[in-house]
């Protein structure tokens, strides 16, 4: 589940394809576990940290699987993605009966913490400073963002002052870490995961504090066993196409100083 965000004019024929893939986005197996395992990853942290965000930003929210599975749990959830296709679908789950009544769809591409896309600070002035978020999260994002830099200061500069991101994304763990995604899949891919060492550096540079990022869990995952197996759909055709293979997944947590 992804979207482009800071600074990626360069990614719009991403948007494009997760804008005709929206529509079935949630009846994937693996997205729908991915975003299980990362709602759990991250709850199990707030428990560590004996704390519970009021409100919360997703960013690259795609049709907010994520974003239902944190709801109950926070005031309120603000779900940002640049793919209007995604935003679209998320809509129209939020009109069903049963669903979360504290989820906010914004489709924007998300390059300004004090973006008029956010909801205002304060209501009776809908035109003043952006509302500021005690945790903003986002799910396999990261690896489709050019300038990570960018974004990491537009996320810190979204949270209120001691704030919270948990990030989560594949690991780059090596030369292996390419085949997470099927050779038709590549469009919009602009690294191959989240290598643990370098993303600590840079959230450091950009101001974050109390900087973690380490592999949190793992899951299978179907992958080719050689490049162009699964053809231009990117899936297996048939049981003798592809292998698992166990895929390591990162936390990317930090704070704004308080």
């Amino acid at each position: 589940m992804a979207s482009a965000v800071s600074n990626l004019r360069g990614v719009n024929a991403g948007n494009a394809r997760f804008n005709q893939e929206a529509l079935s986005w949630d009846s994937r197996p693996f997205v729908r576990e991915a975003s299980q395992a990362a709602e759990k990853a991250i709850a199990e942290k707030l428990e560590s940290l004996n704390w519970r965000p009021g409100h919360v930003l997703e960013i690259g929210c795609g049709t907010g699987i994520m974003s239902f599975l944190v709801a109950p749990h926070v005031d309120r959830v603000v779900a940002v993605d640049a793919a209007e296709g995604m935003i679209d679908v998320l809509k129209q789950k939020l009109q069903k009966d049963g669903a979360p009544k504290n989820i906010l769809p914004v489709a924007v591409l998300l390059e300004d913490p004090e973006d008029h896309a956010l909801p205002p600070a304060d209501t009776a002035k809908p035109d003043g400073s952006r509302q500021k978020f005690d945790l903003i999260t986002s799910h396999l994002v990261l690896h489709h963002i050019p300038d990570l830099e960018g974004v990491l200061k537009t996320m810190l500069g979204c949270l209120a002052p001691g704030g919270r991101v948990m990030l989560t994304d594949f690991e780059d763990y090596g030369p292996e870490a390419k085949r997470f995604h099927a050779e038709s899949k590549l469009e919009g891919v602009e690294r191959h995961g989240i290598n643990a060492k370098q993303m600590s550096e840079l959230m450091r540079k950009v101001g974050f504090v109390n900087v973690n990022v380490a592999p949190e869990w793992t899951m299978p995952k179907m992958v080719e066993k050689f490049a162009g197996e699964f053809g231009p759909e990117g899936k297996p055709q048939d049981d003798s196409q592809g292998e698992k293979m166990d895929i390591p997944f990162v936390i990317c947590y930090g704070e704004r100083s308080a």
